[in-house]
């Protein structure tokens, strides 16, 4: 199994924001292409508060191309992209993969 962490900083005054249409995504979009095993966390002590994480736990790496094949392909996608643009701190997106040992 995989832990694959989908990391950003939501832009000033506009966490609670990124944080519902993130929800949106993973309930709609991130479901219907099979990525139901998640949670979403946010920046406590340690950690910006503008940090917004995802923790996608899939099978193994094969699985998950298999997934960011089919966004490739989905308008609603690259849609939800553009929507949150102006939310997200440019340029600090990315994944992040763990293996989990126990």
């Amino acid at each position: 199994m995989i832990i694959a962490r989908w990391y950003c900083q939501a832009r000033f005054g506009h966490k609670q924001e990124l944080i519902e249409k993130t929800r949106e995504w993973w309930s709609t979009i991130g479901r219907e292409i099979g990525q139901t095993d998640y949670t979403i966390t946010t920046g406590s002590v340690g950690v910006a508060e503008s940090v917004i994480a995802v923790d996608l736990r899939v099978a193994d790496m094969a699985t998950l191309n298999a997934q960011w094949d089919k966004l490739a392909e989905r308008a609603d996608h690259r849609e939800w992209g553009k929507a949150i643009e102006s939310l997200v701190v440019s340029g600090s997106t990315r994944w992040e993969i763990y293996r989990v040992v126990e």
